[in-house]
């Protein structure tokens, strides 16, 4: 158990709390056989994917104004099916593909190792979803958030440290009463820097084939666990 106790935990979603990955694939592959469109989903996800972070580094470097995860990931689904060749996508299909974001399957562990950490601490997402995007996520998947702490509450994304400071304003705690949960290091390294306490745990899976890094910690976080349960566990819920 670590020396100091949180008040609140709050989690990287996207690949920490949800797959990503085999729900997006899976839920456009249904689709798309549905209505008769025929792609290479697996390719296209991980290329949407891919466009996660040079899409918000837009946004940071002030190249477009404040943007939601949800405009951003449309304009690169745009992009992507031009690029791909897809053809007979209406607008309707366009607004239903884009929104498989908000449909996205929780890992194993992760409902009933949340349910068991917010017996005890206020627990809530920490991610550039948008607030909606995070709420609907949740209510698809039964998350158990207490808080949703989306990037338009702050009108920046990790890992500015306006996200994981404003987490402690918005709760009226210390950083050092808040617990960044991630499976990603380099987020929680950005969040250490900002005082915050820190819990590792892998998804070795996130990437598919094509993981490549954060199969193990890389510094000593407060805590290092096998998944959200393990978490839980060892802070003693």
């Amino acid at each position: 158990m670590p020396t100091k106790q949180p008040v609140a935990i709050v989690f990287d979603t996207f690949g920490t709390v949800v797959d990503w990955r085999s729900s997006l694939i899976a839920d456009l592959t249904a689709y798309g056989s549905g209505r008769g469109v025929t792609a290479d989903w697996p390719a296209l996800v991980d290329a949407w994917r891919a466009a996660y972070h040079p899409s918000m580094d837009r946004v940071r470097t002030g190249e477009l104004p404040w943007t939601t995860l949800d405009n951003l990931h449309r304009a690169s689904l745009d992009r992507l099916v031009t690029e791909f060749g897809i053809k007979g996508l209406s607008e309707d299909d366009l607004t239903h593909i884009n929104l498989g974001w908000h449909r996205l399957h929780p890992w194993p562990d992760a409902v009933p190792g949340l349910t068991r950490l917010k017996s005890r601490f206020i627990i809530g997402p920490l991610s550039n979803g948008n607030v909606s995007l995070l709420l609907n996520m949740a209510k698809f998947s039964s998350i158990p958030w207490d808080m949703i702490f989306g990037s338009d509450l702050f009108g920046h994304f990790k890992p500015d440290p306006e996200t994981y400071l404003g987490v402690a304003k918005m709760l009226n705690v210390r950083p050092d009463q808040v617990m960044m949960a991630a499976a990603h290091n380099g987020d929680l390294a950005k969040a250490r820097a900002c005082g915050l306490l820190t819990a590792f745990f892998p998804r070795p899976g996130e990437y598919g084939p094509n993981q490549k890094r954060d199969y193990a910690a890389e510094q000593d976080w407060d805590i290092v666990a096998t998944d959200i349960q393990d978490v839980a566990a060892k802070l003693g819920v």
